[in-house]
């Protein structure tokens, strides 16, 4: 148990700043490591990210069509019924991400690859079909969780016009 007047960062994982512009004896005087003249000299003589020096920037020059909403899209984990060998009874997220075959509180998606040899109890967001058909061709059932309600914009009201 180590104490708090004792705690200490690890070996090597910290280090002392470079004092850069202390003379020419140190290696790094003069100029501070910033070289002779130019725009990267000076004093705040950085541009921003994307400034091509006046030409015309790559994000402007490419062509704007289409949106995809990557910030905001639902990403779905494959399993295969391969994988799903591992495990036997009820399988579910939980049991699939002990079993170390999905992320924590991903969403995932059981495909027909492979060929499962026992019969199973699966609760899955999604599934093919043909994965569905080899699950219940030996015996097994599959129960698909409900996504959850998504978001709709509330009805117009109309209103009464004034006499």
């Amino acid at each position: 148990m180590s104490l708090l007047n004792q705690l200490a960062p690890k070996e090597g994982s910290t280090h002392y700043r470079k004092r850069v512009g202390r003379g020419i004896g140190s290696g790094i005087g003069g100029t501070s490591a910033k070289g002779h003249k130019g725009q990267l000299a000076r004093t705040g003589g950085r541009v921003r990210r994307g400034f091509e020096g006046g030409q015309t920037p790559l994000s402007r020059r490419l062509p704007k069509f289409g949106f995809t909403n990557v910030m905001f899209a639902t990403k779905y984990e494959e399993v295969t019924l391969a994988a799903l060998n591992k495990l036997s009874g009820v399988v579910d997220a939980a049991a699939l991400y002990n079993a170390g075959l999905i992320k924590k509180n991903s969403k995932f998606k059981v495909l027909a690859k492979g060929e499962l040899t026992k019969a199973i109890t699966l609760k899955a967001d999604f599934i093919s079909k043909s994965a569905q058909a080899a699950i219940e061709k030996l015996g097994g059932k599959v129960e698909l969780i409900p996504a959850k309600a998504t978001w709709a914009r509330p009805a117009k009201v109309k209103k009464a016009k004034k006499k």
